[in-house]
């Protein structure tokens, strides 16, 4: 199959439509990203002073929350050992002081939200409404150019203003990124692919902190919104996620009543119960977005221990494996449309049908190698410039698998009354950097489908 030119066709349809989508509402989590570029004999030195044995300890199993260093260095050396992303609450006050001494090597827009507002406003310009937990004037600064906008009150009616006419100086939500490239090394742990791992020392985003003139008048907020995108939740514990899955539900309803169709952008969440909960929500949602770690955790929940751990078995990643789990997932819940993306191809399974949910990946694939190329996306004109990264070469045996179990052809198939739409990525050998390529994936697929619709 001539994936290039789909490609190409693809990138060219949404890059037409894209302005007819109208506002897209974006809750809850933005932050700053302080990103440190991993250097492995600093970090083995680092960790010899710590203790190796006890950072090893951690290097196999996350812990829940991190209370202390030898944690957060066994928990970095977790993700690299798999080169998988994972973000952990930093509970200690001395363990903060520790990574703010470390430093940084850039500071970026980091959050779901906020990474989302900046493609979604500031690339595509398509009109977004942006959920920020704390307002300070580097967060504000942050924001790009284009028709990004915050809720302020003013005379108790509520405006709709550009961050950096916010006019505020509220705190700094700080998570400390620490990035590692394909084969880097520390000790005998090698990193099979490019990743990160996030600690997150903010207290808003890990409680899902909401605005109270967002929650006060989130139907007004909601009146002018065509699409809508919630994240953010992964930080939630037994203790905390009550009250904010309530207003949650509570702005479901809303958004329900006014036929606005919502995607929730999951992310790992270590707390068995909160991932029992937002699966008990997922029904209220149009779709889910997530990758192989988190849709092997919702197996576990769901009592398929054996799904689970052939999500994690192989790589790539068995689609067979996939799909079972995503027509379990939806059968479960009823949600109409799961997004799985992995390292080199992209699934949706949905329960409508239609070549736009292929082509909606295909942009958002061409985006995310355009960022993973690039750093960063300036313009829709900069995503067409990853043309030329090839199409990953070891995503031919999935697409033969698919065909062989499902007849998939063109990238779709039907399979138990759904359509599975499958596309490979292009693979950007060094990428300048992975963060936030996930929500560029996730939103330019939610968003791209729309406009194609």
């Amino acid at each position: 199959m001539a994936w290039d030119a789909l490609y190409s066709s693809a990138f060219e349809s949404v890059k037409g439509r894209i302005g007819r989508v109208g506002k897209v509402l974006l809750a809850y989590n933005t932050n700053i990203d302080a990103v440190k570029y991993l250097d492995g004999r600093d970090l083995e030195g680092r960790i010899e002073k710590t203790g190796k044995d006890e950072v090893l300890r951690y290097a196999e199993e996350l812990p829940g929350r991190i209370e202390s260093v030898p944690q957060l260095l066994g928990s970095i050396l977790w993700s690299v050992k798999r080169g998988k992303a994972a973000e952990l609450f930093v509970e200690s006050c001395s363990t903060r002081f520790y990574m703010r001494g470390w430093g940084w090597d850039e500071l970026r827009m980091g959050g779901q939200v906020g990474i989302m507002a900046n493609l979604l406003g500031g690339v595509y310009g398509v009109p977004v409404i942006a959920h920020v937990p704390q307002l300070s004037r580097l967060q504000a600064g942050l924001f790009k150019d284009g028709p990004i906008y915050v809720p302020k009150l003013e005379g108790g009616k509520v405006k709709l203003v550009h961050p950096r006419n916010f006019g505020g100086d509220e705190e700094s939500c700080i998570h400390y990124i620490y990035e590692f490239p394909r084969g880097f090394r520390v000790f005998d742990f090698q990193a099979p692919r490019e990743n990160r791992f996030i600690g997150a020392t903010d207290d808003y985003n890990t409680n899902v902190y909401i605005r109270p003139e967002f929650h006060e008048h989130f139907e007004e907020i909601a009146e002018s919104a065509s699409l809508a995108v919630v994240s953010g939740l992964q930080a939630l514990t037994e203790e905390n996620y009550r009250g904010p899955l309530e207003t949650l539900r509570e702005h479901l309803e809303v958004l329900g009543e006014r036929g606005i169709p919502v995607h929730l952008e999951f992310a790992f969440t270590q707390d068995e119960t909160v991932r029992k909960a937002i699966m008990d929500l997922l029904g209220l949602f149009h779709g889910v977005g997530l990758n192989e770690v988190e849709l092997a955790s919702i197996m576990e929940v769901m009592g398929e221990k054996g799904l689970a751990e052939k999500l994690l078995a192989h790589d790539p990643v068995d689609p067979i494996a996939v799909t079972e789990a995503m027509l379990k997932l939806a059968g479960r819940t009823g949600v109409k449309r799961i997004h799985f993306h992995t390292y080199g191809y992209y699934l949706a399974l949905t329960d409508y049908k239609g070549e736009f949910v292929r082509d909606a990946l295909l942009f958002a694939a061409l985006a995310a190698a355009a960022k993973a190329k690039l750093g960063d996306v300036r313009s829709i004109d900069d995503v067409v410039r990853a043309m030329d990264v090839p199409v990953n070469v070891k995503a031919k045996p999935v697409e033969e698998a698919l065909s062989k179990e499902y007849g998939m052809k063109d990238g779709i198939a039907e399979v138990n009354g759904y359509q599975l739409a499958f596309v490979p990525t292009k693979i950007v050998v060094r990428p300048k950097s992975t963060v936030g390529i996930g929500d560029t994936i996730s939103s330019s697929a939610f968003v791209g489908e729309f406009a194609l619709r």
